[in-house]
């Protein structure tokens, strides 16, 4: 369910449990449509968010901004095939490699028999694909360097640092 935190921002929690990797989404509306922060975990998590935008009389998304390239972050994007994306230019490499890689339930588990280092992430990752038809990583539509602003006042701004190269704040000056 979405919370209203403030002006025009909305917030898609985290999941309760710190067991369960599942990170908060914001929706940002706008007049021409809805900023989604984060795509969510997988294409399921993304169907609940859009029904929660939906439920809550919002403007359907029309851009979907990433914060970093973690699975966790852009896993859901399959799920909006009708907006553009927007993000760092580190993180569209980054993605554009993890989309060449095949995968799907067999490929984790060869994985992590490779690396046992890998178990609780790509366990996660099964977790949030039940299945993987029509499952595929989406680089950003549009990338940036430094900051953009967008058309609806949004900025997404790269601050970088030890959790992802690419990482990007996402500021509403109005709200």
């Amino acid at each position: 369910m979405l919370r209203h935190l403030a002006g025009r921002v909305w917030w898609y929690p985290h999941h309760p449990d710190p067991n369960n990797v599942e990170a908060g989404v914001a929706v940002i509306t706008a007049d021409g449509g809805s900023v989604v922060v984060d795509a969510g975990i997988g294409p399921v998590a993304a169907g609940r968010i859009r029904a929660a935008i939906d439920a809550a009389g919002l403007p359907p998304p029309r851009r979907l901004v990433y914060t970093h390239h973690h699975w966790d972050h852009t896993w859901g994007a399959c799920a909006w095939p009708d907006v553009e994306i927007v993000g760092h230019a580190a993180g569209a490499r980054l993605l554009e490699a993890e989309a060449r890689r095949p995968w799907s339930h067999t490929y984790l588990r060869a994985e992590v028999e490779a690396n046992p280092r890998l178990l609780a992430s790509f366990r996660a990752r099964a977790w949030a694909m039940p299945t993987w038809d029509g499952f595929r990583v989406v680089p950003p539509h549009v990338e940036f360097d430094d900051t953009v602003t967008l058309a609806d006042g949004v900025v997404a701004h790269h601050v970088g640092g030890g959790h992802a190269p690419d990482a990007t704040v996402v500021a509403v000056p109005d709200s």
